[in-house]
Formats: C-alpha cells, structure tokens, sequence
C-alpha cells in the first residue's frame, strides 16, 4: 500500500550524470486519487452505507462493496444510526508489508425526505404503539 506523497527512491534511475558521469536518482511521489465510496484512514477504509429505518428496526443482511467485490454484512434488529461494522482483513496492503488493513462500514439511517399518504398512516400507526421518551436522560429522567 502506499500514502498520498510516498516518496520512492529508484537509485542510478534518473539523468544521465554530467560528462558520462553516474545516472542520478529518479524519485517517484504518489497522488492517491479520491474514491466516491472509500475514505483512507491510515491502514483502514471508512464507507458509509445507507440503510432504511425498516432495516435498522428488523435487521437485514446488506450486500457492501469490498476492494475486491462485494461481501455480507449482518445488520442486527435495533441497529443505531452511526453504528460500524468491522471487516478486518478487506482493506489496502499495509505499509509494514504485513496483512491488510479493514474496512469500516458506518451504517447511516435514510430518513426520507417525504411519505405518500399511506406511508404517513403507517408512520403515524408506528408512533402509537411505541413508548417512551429517548430524551428523558437528557433531563434526569423527566419528559422534555
């Protein structure tokens, strides 16, 4: 694996040295070009996976883009917005030569922008049934 700015020396590589003088050094500098699903974090990659409240709530298996194609995650019934899953082993070459790094799935809950009128009800039906305040703690267990 390599960083952005790695710099490789290739010694007797570069210019002809003056009046047949020794060949110079060639330096090679890296640029790592962005990715629009991973982000490097030293040895590791972070990727944000988008998954529905439905999954979030019930669980699901997600199919999740590796360097090498993709893998199965299992996301666990209650999963919470933000929550990261580990890969170890999928991500870049580390630069000690020994193994690879891991990916880091960052699960982001889709909360949609608008429902249609049926998806409102469900909604509406959904907030009945469930109980309790989350931000109770937040005010020493009295109801904001």
């Amino acid at each position: 694996g390599v960083r952005e700015g790695s710099r490789v020396r290739l010694a007797g590589k570069g210019e002809p040295g003056r009046r047949g003088g020794p060949a110079g050094d060639l330096y090679v500098v890296t640029h790592v070009r962005s990715s629009p699903v991973f982000r490097r974090r030293g040895d590791n990659l972070d990727v944000d996976v988008p998954i529905t409240i439905v999954e979030a709530i019930r669980g699901a298996t997600l199919e999740v883009p590796t360097l090498s194609g993709t893998k199965r995650i299992r996301v666990p019934a209650g999963t919470q917005h933000g929550t990261v899953q580990r890969l170890r082993g999928e991500g870049p070459p580390r630069l000690s030569g020994r193994g690879r790094g891991d990916i880091h799935y960052r699960l982001v809950i889709d909360v949609p922008q608008s429902l249609n009128r049926e998806q409102r009800e469900a909604v509406e039906g959904l907030a009945e049934v469930m109980d309790g305040n989350p931000r109770e703690r937040l005010f020493g267990g009295r109801a904001a």
